[in-house]
């Protein structure tokens, strides 16, 4: 099993930075690829970025390259989205999510609030 705790979301205003966190824990170790997802109101759950375990390939969305970076810290077993020149349109619940390969992801957190505010 693995339990996923993200963090870092809030409220900014348009073009403005926020750093979300996501603490990854697991009974048996696995090498994980993880990622991050988001919902807005009233839509679907999309992909935003993905990494593998080593950390050697990284996978965005079209709508966030070049403006989010996604990290991982495998000693700390914690993965990070920083999120530059943030729209309105990034508004979402934030998720992070983990599995044996990037593009496969098997757990899930609960999410975290992103609000950005024109």
């Amino acid at each position: 099993q693995v339990q996923l705790v993200e963090s870092g979301g809030g409220l900014v205003q348009a073009g403005g930075s926020l750093s979300l966190s996501c603490a990854a824990s697991w009974r048996t170790f696995s090498p994980y690829a993880m990622g991050w997802f988001r919902r807005a109101p009233g839509k679907e759950r999309d992909f935003v970025a993905g990494i593998n375990w080593t950390g050697s390939t990284q996978r965005y969305a079209d709508s966030v390259k070049g403006r989010f970076t996604i990290s991982r810290d495998n000693a700390k077993n914690t993965m990070y989205l920083q999120m530059n020149s943030l729209k309105p349109e990034d508004t979402a619940v934030y998720y992070c999510s983990a599995g044996p390969t990037l593009g496969k992801y098997d757990y899930w957190g609960q999410g975290t609030q992103v609000t950005v505010s024109s």
